[in-house]
């Protein structure tokens, strides 16, 4: 059993952040929080100092497998170059003080064993597999002048790429959701619209007809989950939520209607702003591709304007930042981007309570308070008046606990 002692809390939700607070913590989860002394003899105390004990930070939108800015080099680069990838990946997660990762396209049964056994360090992991697209879509990742077409799932045990199955038809789309679920997918990810990475695909091009989207969410609501759609415009926001779609990734260029609308079906967006500025600012030199740059470039300055539009609708919004390759190491910047457009409880917010929320986690993750998991993080300062605090990779985090285990001490 572990104390920790003479903490300011803040609790994942309300910016009245108590004093002199003890957090009990036995085995994996939070026992008891307490605004009085608790008498455990035999427990392990850590004095905090009056330092700011939060929950763990919640990153939705990684790619753990994506090894490279070029996806092409991604499906190259073979299973244990990926893998390598994904550990130091994670392991720089989780010392930045990221305790959950949701793995939002090529996360796998494999790799989520690995850190459940420790044979891996790294944060709590949710993955949604493969990410489904269509022929030509954001996840068809060859080239105009490639004829193959490895199609869907096959004899041969061949997906489309590492991140991706490509799928044609209601029947294709269900199979594909099935076949995910039953390799222990927590959520479905389809590609709602065109993307940066893609190369055959213009940002603006609607992907999948009604029929397949109404197929993939329906599935998923029978299994008691949700299906989540990468989309940069309106138009493809605004369909994909008609449709059922719960969560939507990026949403970079919505206008303020659909953002109303989404506000109003109480659908989320993950809006990530790190691999944006890290491709607008070094994509060539980490390997993007100049067609995929350009592409970048063309709604580059509406990023920080659709946030701003997310927020004065009212969309609840998780944290996310889709960092690809050798950006990995800009997890925490998004604090930074984020602040140009929110407060600090805000970006908190997403990044602990509501992050839980969207994972179907509330009360579990994300929180401060008896039963949930103990999931923590110490801030030297008060993040709520200094969101940079949480922007240096872990090094204004002299504590770190995930699943009840302190992984990082500094204090004693």
């Amino acid at each position: 059993m572990i104390v920790l002692e003479n903490a300011r809390v803040f609790d994942g939700y309300s910016a009245d952040c108590a004093e002199g607070v003890s957090v009990v913590i036995e085995g994996g989860t939070i026992r008891e929080v307490s605004e009085t002394p608790v008498n455990l003899p035999d427990a392990q105390r850590i004095d905090l100092g009056g330092r700011t004990l939060m929950p763990g930070l919640i990153d939705l939108h990684t790619h753990a497998y994506a090894s490279d800015m070029n996806v092409k080099r991604v499906d190259g680069a073979g299973d244990p170059y990926r893998t390598a990838h994904a550990v130091r990946m994670l392991g720089h997660a989780l010392d930045s003080g990221f305790t959950t990762l949701r793995d939002i396209g090529g996360g796998d049964w494999s790799l989520a064993q690995a850190l459940k056994d420790g044979l891996v360090r790294g944060p709590r992991y949710f993955y949604a597999g493969k990410i489904l697209s269509m022929t030509g879509g954001h996840g068809d990742f060859r080239t105009a002048g490639e004829a193959h077409h490895t199609q869907g799932y096959c004899s041969c045990g061949g997906d489309a790429n590492t991140l991706c199955v490509v799928v044609d038809g209601v029947d294709a789309c269900l199979r594909a959701v099935r076949e995910q679920f039953r390799r222990g997918a927590h959520c479905i990810k389809i590609m709602g619209s065109g993307g940066v990475a893609s190369p055959t695909d213009p940002i603006w091009m609607n992907q999948f007809r009604e029929d397949e989207i109404r197929a993939v969410t329906n599935e998923c609501d029978e299994r008691r989950s949700y299906a989540a759609a990468h989309c940069h415009p309106s138009s493809a926001i605004r369909r994909c939520v008609e449709f059922g779609v719960r969560c939507i990734e990026h949403g970079t260029l919505i206008d303020d209607e659909t953002a109303a609308f989404v506000a109003e079906r109480g659908a989320y967006i993950v809006p990530p702003m790190a691999i944006i500025f890290a491709i607008r600012e070094s994509g060539p030199a980490l390997g993007m591709p100049q067609a995929s740059v350009d592409k970048l470039n063309e709604m580059f300055g509406e990023a920080l304007a659709g946030m701003d539009r997310m927020r004065s609708a009212g969309v609840k919004l998780g944290f996310g930042t889709d960092l690809l390759g050798e950006a990995y190491v800009q997890q925490s910047r998004e604090f930074l981007l984020r602040a140009e457009v929110f407060t600090p409880l805000e970006t908190l917010r997403q990044a602990t309570s509501m992050g839980a929320e969207i994972l179907m986690q509330r009360d579990r993750l994300g929180c401060v308070k008896a039963g949930a998991f103990a999931d923590l993080i110490v801030v030297d300062g008060d993040p709520l008046a200094d969101i940079g605090l949480l922007a240096q990779s872990g090094a204004r985090l002299p504590l770190i606990m995930r699943d009840g285990e302190i992984v990082k001490n500094t204090l004693n």
